[in-house]
């Protein structure tokens, strides 16, 4: 399990706005930090919906951040009706859509995701893989 992960931003009220709206309510906690947006998880034994925490900065280097071709994030919600939220919230919160929740296909009959791009274009998956939350074509 990551124990954290870090996302370029250049516009840290705006991504923060996205990321606050996805993450609080997997039960993140938002620290404004000298350099941008800490999120943190109460449950920091990598058993929680995600890395333990998360920050929201621009790079180290002082260049812009820029979104990563091929990479993604992806939290796990505990109900498919979670996942359709978060991506609505994602959505107000200026990130774009990049699949609407749902199965796929190419995943497992419980693997039920909604797909978004945060205010720079990194892509983020909110995932549930509940088994009780019903199947592909169930």
């Amino acid at each position: 399990m990551p124990s954290y992960i870090r996302v370029g931003a250049n516009d840290i009220s705006l991504s923060g706005r996205f990321y606050t709206a996805i993450l609080t309510p997997l039960g993140y906690r938002k620290t404004e930090v000298p350099n941008g947006i800490e999120f943190t998880h109460p449950d920091g034994t990598g058993r929680s919906p995600g890395p333990a925490a998360v920050y929201v900065a621009k790079p180290y280097d002082g260049k812009e951040a820029t979104a990563g071709n091929g990479s993604m994030t992806a939290f796990q919600a505990e109900t498919q009706e979670m996942v359709r939220s978060l991506h609505a919230a994602g959505l107000q919160a200026g990130g774009s859509d990049e699949g609407a929740p749902g199965f796929r296909a190419d995943y497992s009959e419980h693997f039920y995701v909604g797909y978004l791009r945060d205010p720079l274009g990194n892509k983020v998956a909110i995932f549930c893989a509940n088994p009780a939350e019903g199947v592909r074509g169930g």
